[in-house]
């Protein structure tokens, strides 16, 4: 076994001075509502990324050589919701603010409450928010809480500097999620997966990206569970991974991608495959925000 950071580099590419992106695990799990282990989530990420091949045939390159990552410790952080959220936005505020790129690793999908308002904070609005996702989460609050998983979009657009959500490949909502999303057509676009299977998200989605900042929070529901089966709330008829890799290379393409998170992973002992497309997908989805080859 190689070092135990994401991606398992040597120290010539890990060491945060040398490093381009740091990596920050963000263990937390207090709200979720059906399957558990979230807060695994992290460390199994990043024990499947030193499985991961360097080279990428797309660029023809071992893109993480040239920018270079290094793996943060996971910070303390409390077991109520609110609390750990400004705890987590602080972590991310210090990472952010040493100029590198950050990459955020869930635990539940309430941490990116905080990593957005880390962002917003070290690198200032207006953002936008790009959520691939199963589910809205657009309440207000879930089972008492206005921090659960399910309110986190909602949570994010509450900050004004966060110009606008959009959603791609969600297919469960309530109805005060369509609602809201319906009452908010210039700040909510939502690409159901039905809308992302037929091929027609592409031209509105590079017209909303174009020029601006972005905040990308991968939730790994998001993709079909015969990809990602280990997590909390899997759906059925989720996005492909050439879809989803496709979304994040136009994101990429049009946008300027200030930060990102995967969440949501709960992994099941003995069992890689979920943790291994967790860890891939990461890698690829830093090297299309970096916009390594393009």
């Amino acid at each position: 076994m190689g070092p135990d950071n994401f991606l398992g580099l040597p120290p010539e590419v890990a060491a945060f001075d040398a490093a381009r992106v740091l990596v920050l695990p963000l263990p937390f799990e207090a709200t979720v509502s059906y399957g558990a282990g979230t807060a695994q989530g992290p460390q199994a990420i990043i024990t499947a990324s030193q499985q991961v091949e360097l080279y990428d045939r797309e660029v023809d390159a071992e893109p993480a050589m040239a920018y270079g990552v290094h793996t943060l410790d996971a910070p303390s952080l409390p077991g109520d919701p609110e609390a750990a959220v400004a705890a987590i936005a602080a972590a991310t505020q210090a990472a952010a603010a040493s100029g590198k790129f950050v990459v955020g690793l869930g635990g539940e999908h309430t941490v990116s409450v905080g990593f957005g308002r880390g962002l917003l904070a070290a690198l200032g609005g207006p953002i936008t928010v790009v959520q691939i996702d199963a589910h809205a989460d657009l309440r207000d609050e879930y089972e008492g809480s206005p921090y659960s998983h399910a309110c986190i979009a909602r949570r994010l657009l509450d900050h004004p500097g966060v110009e606008q959500l959009l959603q791609l490949g969600i297919r469960s909502v309530c109805t005060e999620e369509v609602t809201f999303a319906r009452a908010h057509p210039d700040r909510v676009r939502t690409w159901y997966a039905e809308e992302v299977h037929a091929g027609g998200w592409r031209a509105e989605l590079a017209e909303r990206l174009a020029g601006r900042r972005v905040y990308l929070t991968i939730d790994v529901d998001g993709l079909d569970p015969a990809i990602i089966p280990a997590t909390g709330t899997p759906e059925p008829d989720g996005l492909t991974w050439r879809e989803t890799l496709a979304i994040l290379r136009l994101i990429g393409d049009t946008g300027q991608v200030i930060g990102l998170d995967c969440v949501e992973l709960a992994p099941y002992p003995g069992q890689h495959a979920a943790d291994f497309a967790a860890a891939k997908l990461v890698y690829k989805a830093i090297g299309y925000a970096l916009r390594v080859g393009r």
